[in-house]
């Protein structure tokens, strides 16, 4: 029980430090998973996918690059522990598609719950362009679960939720930590 334990914790520093990395998203690395690539070209080269790139979603990581974050990680969960993997690849990476600021639309429109609205907006945009699945429609819709009451009905769902999760924490403990370190730490020193 003990090794279970460890392993899934080492499981776990693993896919955070990967998370934090995002050297192998300006390398493009995803690019030369042949597999990956075959389920996922359609998406990944669609004009209105690379719009995404005009809106930052968490920190200083844009839509794009957060959406493809969390497809890849799904993708190798579900590779690893079972379910969909080319669901969870395409579905990952529509999961977002807004296609908005989300900093500024509250503002902008008065409607102040993205967190608990976007994955119907994110759905409704991704089937105007693609053909999804009934479970990609799915894994888009509940990938905000618990903020969305209802879970998602699969194992490629539930590696989406939790890849999300893991991105946008990461992502933003990024910023909270160069945050950090200029505001407190290089104040000091030039202080």
């Amino acid at each position: 029980m003990e090794r279970k334990l460890e392993h899934y914790l080492n499981e776990r520093k693993t896919a955070a430090r990967w998370a934090a990395d995002a050297t192998w998203m300006e390398q493009e690395k995803y690019l030369e998973d042949k597999e990956y690539m075959a389920c996922v070209q359609d998406i990944i080269t669609h004009p209105v996918f690379l719009s995404m790139e005009q809106y930052i979603q968490h920190g200083s990581t844009t839509c794009r690059a957060h959406c493809i974050q969390v497809s890849y990680l799904s993708y190798q969960i579900c590779r690893k522990y079972g379910g969909n993997s080319r669901e969870a690849a395409r579905a990952g990476l529509l999961h977002d598609m807004f296609l908005y600021d989300w900093h500024t639309w509250g503002r902008e429109t008065g409607e102040r719950f993205h967190g608990f609205t976007h994955p119907r907006t994110a759905y409704n945009n991704a089937s105007k362009y693609f053909q999804l699945s009934s479970e990609e429609g799915d894994i888009i819709l509940h990938h905000m679960w618990p903020l969305t009451p209802v879970p998602p009905k699969t194992r490629a769902g539930f590696a989406v939720v939790y890849a999300d999760k893991l991105c946008s924490l990461t992502e933003t403990a990024l910023q909270v930590r160069s945050w950090f370190a200029w505001n407190v730490l290089l104040r000091r020193r030039l202080g």
